[in-house]
């Protein structure tokens, strides 16, 4: 079960979601890469990590700009000489009716959640494939799966995840590297935090188990996938969401 001697990258690991698995990871024995594109934010984690008696790395990273990735895999193989583990987590939104919605918002969307776990992922499995064995986890999103008025580059983005990691998944099962998403509901980060009572209601009389999710359930479920216990699991998608989406 544990994590031990392995090396997890946790992109856009400052806040919210990816703070707490980056967190979780590292209790479980785990050594954490941490990137944000600040990395001020990063190191906070890192610190939190270093605090709890784990190693960590922080990384300023754009995921949508290859030349920053490549560099942050280039310090991955410097300081660590190897990854086990990869959690696609970066992700912006810029929501907006189709209609008004700007081109330069779609693009700036789905280049960092989409083209960023692709990009990622393309540099993550050249070391998982030396090394025949990995795990990977992209974190998609419930309204990927149902759809949301007034967010089509984010549905879009986060439906391409679901795509992508079922074609990813099929190419490296051979070469023992699992390849699963997360589709998390309404989770209590910041992003929730600016909505409003009634929207929060609303939101609320949609979700079966009466409550918004909390940032370690999504954690609990990446730990679940990248251990022992998730070693014959690829090609899933896993949703998180109390019921939101059946």
């Amino acid at each position: 079960m544990s994590l031990s001697g392995r090396t997890a990258l946790v992109t856009g690991g400052s806040r919210g979601i990816g703070r707490a698995v980056a967190l979780k990871l590292a209790r479980e024995g785990a050594e954490v890469v941490v990137t944000a594109t600040s990395l001020e934010r990063a190191q906070k984690t890192a610190d939190e990590i270093t605090a709890l008696g784990g190693k960590a790395l922080a990384v300023k990273v754009d995921v949508s700009n290859t030349s920053d990735v490549e560099a942050l895999f280039a310090r991955i193989t410097e300081v660590f000489g190897k990854l086990d583990i990869l959690v696609n987590n970066a992700g912006i939104t810029r929501d907006g009716l189709l209609m008004r919605m700007k081109e330069a918002d779609w693009d700036a969307v789905l280049d960092t959640n989409l083209k960023g776990a692709f990009v990622c992922t393309r540099e993550a499995v050249k070391l998982m494939g030396k090394a025949k064995g990995g795990s990977i986890v992209n974190i998609s999103s419930v309204v990927g799966e149902m759809g949301n008025a007034g967010q089509a580059n984010y549905c879009a983005s986060k439906a391409g995840l679901i795509g992508f990691t079922k074609s990813v998944a099929k190419e490296y099962a051979k070469r023992n590297i699992t390849v699963n998403a997360i589709t998390p509901g309404f989770i209590e980060t910041d992003m929730t935090d600016v909505l409003s009572a009634t929207v929060k209601e609303d939101l609320l009389r949609q979700i079966p188990a009466g409550r918004f999710g909390k940032p370690e359930d999504i954690a609990n479920a990446v730990f679940f996938l990248v251990s022992a216990m998730g070693s014959y699991i690829t090609g899933h998608v896993l949703s998180v969401n109390g019921g939101m989406y059946m």
